[in-house]
């Protein structure tokens, strides 16, 4: 596997230390990803994002869903109820995980749901006043008096 060295990056930049950490890890990451619970993720609109997740078999009890340090979360822990069963096959998988999602700057979980199996968990991103373009007004400047003032100049020089 390729490896990147960021430290030029962390010389010629300041508060981009997030992005350059989440490459790295994401770059350096060794092993097989976990795929299980499969997952969706979906724009639903210009600043809205769901995540669906795939979690059969689980009920809103034994599902967790948590924002840590720019982090999404969502871990699900089965209670046992499975004493005195007899499985001649079990296919659906009730084990135990953790999924994390990295969010970006200003967004935040509006909302989750569970139905029909599936765990939907609704974003946006709300973008700081201060953040979103705006529009500058342009003044319309009189021009007889700016050609006052140039026939004055002239006769100063």
């Amino acid at each position: 596997m390729r490896s990147f060295d960021f430290a030029p990056l962390y010389r010629a930049t300041v508060g981009f230390d997030q992005i350059a950490d989440m490459m790295d890890r994401v770059l350096t990451s060794e092993g097989a990803q976990p795929t299980y619970p499969p997952y969706n993720i979906e724009k639903t609109a210009d600043d809205a994002y769901r995540i669906s997740i795939a979690v059969a078999g689980f009920s809103e009890n034994d599902l967790s869903v948590e924002v840590k340090d720019h982090a999404l979360v969502v871990s699900a822990r089965k209670a046992d109820e499975e004493e005195g069963r007899t499985y001649l096959h079990r296919g659906i998988a009730t084990r135990a995980f953790e999924r994390r999602f990295q969010l970006a700057d200003h967004v935040r979980v509006i909302g989750a749901s569970h139905t029909d199996g599936m765990l939907h968990i609704d974003l946006e991103r709300e973008i700081p006043e201060a953040l979103k373009p705006r529009r500058i007004a342009i003044q319309k400047v009189d021009t007889v008096e700016t050609r006052k003032d140039v026939l004055e100049a002239d006769k100063v020089n």
